[in-house]
């Protein structure tokens, strides 16, 4: 288990390439080409956004372009000016259902999923309503 004090660990784009060509049993350079490919075509989607734009991926989440309101009465930290901020937009991620309620789970609870683990969760429910989870490794 983590220590709380430990700085979280940074994947790139380059380590999700990996990730890709392990999973389709790809070379790394043909999977670095299509996460490539899958950003640009993210970011051209999101800065073309006029002016709110929502990109849903199921089971991942939502990218949203969200637009701001102006702050006609802003004030300025330092000399405490009175300013006017334009509208503006501003990006959002809300995670999906199975990714947000396993990221609520309290550390140590389960063991996390570790890269070179393959777990498929599966929720099914049950004759009298409740849901049932079951972890398939593959």
């Amino acid at each position: 288990m983590r220590n709380l004090n430990q700085k979280s660990v940074t994947y790139t784009k380059k380590d999700v390439a990996k990730r890709v060509a392990e999973l389709r049993d790809e070379k790394v350079y043909v999977a670095e080409q299509w996460a490539e490919a899958v950003f640009t075509a993210l970011r051209e989607i999101m800065m073309k956004a006029d002016p709110e734009l929502r990109i849903e991926v199921r089971d991942f989440g939502v990218f949203e372009v969200k637009l701001t309101k102006s702050k006609p009465k802003a004030r300025n930290p330092r000399t405490g000016e009175t300013i006017y901020v334009p509208p503006r937009r501003k990006t959002h991620f809300k995670p999906s259902k199975l990714l947000k309620n396993f990221l609520q789970k309290p550390v140590g609870v389960d063991d996390l999923i570790t890269e070179n683990s393959e777990t498929q969760i599966e929720s099914k429910t049950t004759d009298d309503g409740e849901k049932e989870r079951r972890d398939q490794t593959l």
